[in-house]
């Protein structure tokens, strides 16, 4: 196999009608970052840890009935209450890493709710991951954080 890193990086914003705290808390806390950092519907979740502090780790593992497994496997780098976030993670499919990345959360309050602005530098290994592929599959958790504040 031919060894390769592609490298990116993408910005995607939110307007949540929510406060930055209650954002920060959506992404901080165990029980409220299970309501929405999953995979599709058709998943299984095998495992969710989060240790929310610097140097805490996040592991979420889980896919498709009859494979493949997808694996997120965070370490925390940076945390301002109600303001910041920055980890790097790895994603693994089955036993092979495919892309190691850092992403940061920003939240501002603004117009009586939040902007929040998600950065994420990656690289992505040897083929088997795809920038583009990240950045619709972000998209898809910000909604689905979106949804989770509104209760919709």
């Amino acid at each position: 196999m031919k060894r390769r890193v592609t490298h990116s990086t993408f910005v995607l914003e939110r307007h949540y009608p929510s406060a930055p705290e209650k954002v920060f808390h959506a992404l901080s806390d165990v029980e409220a970052k299970k309501q929405w950092f999953v995979g599709p519907a058709d998943w299984l979740q095998t495992r969710f840890e989060l240790d929310f502090r610097v140097g805490g780790r996040e592991v979420n593992v889980g896919g498709p009935q009859g494979g493949p497994i997808s694996r997120f496997d965070a370490i925390y780098q940076d945390i301002v209450a109600d303001e910041r976030i920055i980890y790097t993670y790895d994603m693994h499919l089955d036993d092979v890493r495919i892309s190691v990345s850092l992403a940061t959360f920003e939240l501002r309050s603004e117009n009586g709710g939040t902007r929040l602005i998600f950065t994420e530098q990656g690289a992505y290994l040897d083929g088997f991951d795809d920038p583009s592929l990240r950045e619709k599959g972000t998209n898809d958790l910000l909604d689905a954080l979106g949804s989770s504040l509104t209760g919709k």
